[in-house]
């Protein structure tokens, strides 16, 4: 037990600075209040999510170590739900419904399309 703890640890942290790397590279290169980095960051981590999966599903491509420390620890730290929260609770205080609207669906939908394309991509190769 202590052994699958380090590895998603170990995947956690290295996420963790890819959220970060990620999401600050994608903010200071837009030019908008718009969070295209979490964004982008959550559609991506969605896409890998979906494609470590497909690969586990494939059959002995990952070991259960790694797929631990690629699903669980490596994505759970590179996804930024909190960070999402926050952007809309945000984005509901100051009465930019629109904004909220559009960030939440466009999170949903190519999240859940991201994961579909990443295991189907394994699917097809």
């Amino acid at each position: 037990m202590v052994k699958i703890l380090l590895v998603i640890g170990c995947g956690s942290f290295l996420g963790g600075i890819a959220r970060f790397i990620t999401s600050r590279y994608i903010q200071i290169h837009v030019l908008s209040s718009f969070p295209m980095g979490t964004l982008v960051v959550n559609c991506i981590g969605c896409f890998l999510i979906g494609l470590f999966y497909g690969l586990t599903e494939k059959g002995s491509l990952i070991s259960a170590e790694w797929r631990m420390f690629l699903t669980v620890g490596f994505c759970g730290g590179f996804t930024t739900f909190s960070a999402f929260a926050n952007e809309n609770f945000i984005a509901l205080r100051e009465g930019n419904f629109f904004y909220f609207a559009l960030y939440t669906s466009l999170s949903v939908f190519l999240g859940l399309m991201a994961t579909y394309l990443g295991n189907l991509l394994v699917k097809v190769l």
